[in-house]
């Protein structure tokens, strides 16, 4: 299959269009044409190099919905013209223990992610989601609720699942108070999921101006993080803290925040270690845990829940050649809530 879309040929360069061949259709390969890809922080720190060596040419993207144009000869999962979603990865080992408990995100061989990697034979580049077109392997790809707008599933297949996936961990629900800490792309689909799963939710953010957006949500409560004490009423007070921000914080301030036996996730990537006093998690045996997007079967639960609930992401649609300039909004917080690119425009 001959596509189109963005890469960048070295690192920190700028996205331009590239084409390139996906593989031809295996047995229980699907051919989709991508409708929407989504424009997660983790693609920036990759096309950058900040999370170390990164393999060029890059083909970013890892939140794509689109619809079935081909199945395989043994394909029984999907049929042309229904609506698919790819997500962070797209194989695994598929024989270890978390293979075969679903959770394929946690392959103790690592699981494949969708671009800046090889495929399983290890010579074979994976290119992500910025394109007009894709081929998944059905058991790697799930099925998106005819009534959502695709535009909002894309993020769901990264942002959505990395907040659903802690809340039904760890038991939110009617009578849990859950705190969602940054109001941001992930921070966002946490405070939808969790007033949708019946919690009390608090937002606590730095940006005094995304109160009213959060209260529209759903939210209970906002606490603007940038008044000094402003957390010392709520200390004692959550059963379930969500952290999603990536930015250096002081994370004794937010276990004090936790209940007796109450956890705190640990969902964004910080850019240095956090300082723990063990004292702070020795009084109320509290929990510092960390949790990284879902498996299958629950990215498929997560967009059955999305189809029940009519939950989507909050998107600025935008062109292929806006992608550069999307980056630097991104990194600047200035998208409400997340970019996806229209795949037409590749």
């Amino acid at each position: 299959m001959q596509v189109r879309g963005l890469a960048a040929q070295k690192s920190g360069d700028n996205l331009s269009p590239f084409e390139f061949q996906r593989r031809e259709l295996g047995n229980h390969d699907v051919a989709l044409d991508i409708s929407f890809a989504g424009i997660c922080h983790s693609d920036i720190h990759q096309v950058r190099e900040e999370w170390g060596p990164a393999i060029f040419s890059m083909v970013p993207g890892h939140e794509i919905a689109g619809i079935v144009t081909a199945v395989g000869a043994s394909v029984t999962k999907f049929s042309v013209g229904q609506k698919i979603g790819v997500g962070v990865f797209i194989d695994s080992c598929r024989t270890c223990s978390s293979c075969l408990a679903g959770l394929q995100q946690y392959c103790e061989e690592g699981m494949t992610g969708t671009y800046n990697t090889f495929e399983r034979d290890g010579k074979t580049v994976a290119y992500g989601g910025y394109s007009n077109g894709f081929v998944i392997n059905e058991d790697y790809a799930v099925h998106i609720p005819e009534n959502l707008s695709m535009a909002g599933v894309a993020p769901l297949l990264c942002a959505g699942i990395t907040l659903y996936s802690p809340l039904r961990t760890w038991n939110a629900g009617p009578g849990s108070k859950v705190a969602v800490v940054g109001l941001g792309g992930l921070g966002h689909m946490g405070v939808k999921f969790a007033v949708a799963l019946g919690a009390e939710v608090t937002v606590l953010s730095h940006s005094p101006a995304k109160r009213d957006d959060a209260l529209a949500m759903g939210a209970t409560h906002f606490v603007d993080t940038s008044v000094e004490g402003s957390l010392k009423a709520y200390e004692k007070h959550f059963d379930l803290v969500l952290n999603t921000v990536s930015a250096p914080l002081n994370i004794n301030d937010y276990l004090n925040l936790l209940k007796l036996d109450a956890t705190l996730v640990v969902i964004g990537l910080p850019g240095k270690a956090y300082e723990v006093n063990a004292g702070t998690l020795l009084n109320g045996r509290r929990r510092l845990a960390g949790s990284m997007i879902g498996g299958i079967p629950q990215m498929q639960e997560m967009l059955d829940f999305c189809g029940v609930h009519n939950i989507t992401s909050d998107v600025e649609i935008i062109s292929a050649d806006y992608a550069n300039e999307a980056y630097e909004r991104t990194i600047a917080s200035d998208v409400k809530y997340r970019f996806v690119i229209d795949a037409s425009t590749f």
